[in-house]
């Protein structure tokens, strides 16, 4: 990783390891190189390359079916590959995809835009960009009932930032044996936000000390208080972020890996009225120690990933956290990618057409959907899924058809 400079005018229960680390403390290693700076000179649209990495569904249902209609409950196995089970009529999949957009593109008229993100009720700091070794953190003070947090946090903007850019904002919640600095480095998030064009904004989760044993709360155990705690610094790190630069509301998303996945998709739930989309890796709600879906009433696009039946660690099934979440998804009529690596509990394989970096389907997905996408709509329901999607990613829940074979790797530490 190269350095850069910084600039300025910026868990009762005992699911111990429940959400792995991806940290390369397995087997499976990193993704990607940790970065410095670029020149810069990414695309600003959604997909770049040419050609894709496996034939892809075209315009399925959400449940999954590709002709376009409903299924009997019952009548498929989600990760089979076989038809879903929708209930009631399917969702309006959208029109042209001329008449979608994406982030940067101009709203069609009478869209449903975002709301206005409010300003911080504080003073916000200057913020810090980019990650040298030794920098200073930003910071911003929690408050969870009568304690208070110092919570740690990265921006990571583009090296040739312009004074008139209106970028996307992805948030990034890390692994339970990670931290913020271990997402940037994995991500190649300053590599990334160069060719992308956007906003990353890599929280450090919290300690034991600080009120939650698994970095991020999401448990059964975790208390509501402890909930929108995290939900509030969610919103006054946007706020801050909006505060400095020239913020798209519209194109504010959401990725979380594993414990971090977990939350996202509480974050997801919860504050889906400021999400215009999110993407869930080895993540997923429900069972006997995650805490359960909670429908927002904004419908926004979800992309579901996990490494197959074995993505376990510890007392958490991430297939079966991961259904759950897909079947709320599909009972609320949210737009779904569906992704099935086959490697376990470990970082998702990412093969990606040369020139983009590890993570580009994530990113991808960012820029493609935003907030006044329509129910269930997506670009993707014609176009097919980009170039830097694998081809174990599909549109529609059952749809997803695993790499043949297991790699055989373990992240859960």
């Amino acid at each position: 990783m190269s350095a850069r400079r910084s600039r300025r005018p910026y868990l009762a229960l005992a699911l111990v390891c429940a959400c792995g680390d991806p940290s390369g403390s397995g087997d499976g290693g990193s993704v990607g190189s940790s970065g410095g700076g670029s020149s810069g000179a990414g695309s600003s649209g959604g997909t770049v390359g040419e050609g894709s990495s496996g034939e892809q569904p075209t315009g399925g249902t959400i449940g999954g079916s590709q002709s376009g209609t409903t299924e009997e409950p019952g009548t498929g196995e989600p990760g089979t590959g076989e038809p879903g089970t929708t209930t009631g009529p399917a969702p309006d999949m959208g029109g042209v995809p001329s008449a979608l957009g994406r982030c940067g593109d101009e709203p069609p008229p009478g869209a449903i835009l975002a709301p206005e993100i409010p300003k911080y009720a504080g003073t916000c700091p200057i913020l810090d960009t980019g990650y040298v070794e030794g920098q200073a953190p930003n910071i911003l003070v929690q408050k969870v009932g009568p304690l208070q947090y110092d919570r740690t946090f990265l921006v990571i903007v583009p090296d040739d930032l312009q004074p008139d850019e209106r970028l996307p904002v992805m948030f990034m919640w890390h692994w339970l044996g990670g931290s913020g600095k271990d997402f940037y480095e994995r991500a190649d998030a300053q590599e990334a936000v160069n060719e992308k064009r956007f906003i990353a904004v890599i929280p450090d989760g919290r300690e034991a000390e600080q009120g939650t044993l698994f970095k991020w709360p999401f448990s059964i155990a975790d208390p509501d208080e402890s909930m929108e705690a995290e939900f509030q610094l969610f919103e006054d790190m946007l706020s801050c972020v909006h505060e400095q630069f020239n913020v798209d509301k519209d194109c504010v998303s959401s990725v979380g890996v594993s414990a971090g996945a977990l939350f996202t998709d509480q974050l997801a739930g919860h504050r889906g009225e400021r999400l215009a989309s999110f993407l869930s890796l080895s993540g997923g709600t429900g069972g006997d120690f995650v805490k359960g879906w909670h429908a927002p009433e904004h419908k926004l696009p979800g992309l579901v990933l996990w490494g197959g039946p074995e993505d376990k660690c510890i007392v958490i099934n991430f297939e079966e956290t991961s259904h759950d979440l897909e079947e709320k998804l599909v009972e609320g009529g949210h737009f779904v990618v569906e992704c099935i690596h086959n490697c376990n509990h470990s970082t998702p394989p990412f093969d990606v057409p040369e020139g983009m970096t590890d993570f580009a389907p994530l990113w991808d997905f960012l820029r493609d959907h935003p907030y006044w996408l329509e129910p269930g709509q997506s670009p993707y329901n014609s176009e097919g899924l980009p170039p830097s999607m694998p081809a174990w990613c599909a549109v529609g829940v059952g749809n997803a058809t695993p790499p043949p074979g297991v790699c055989d790797k373990n992240e859960c530490s």
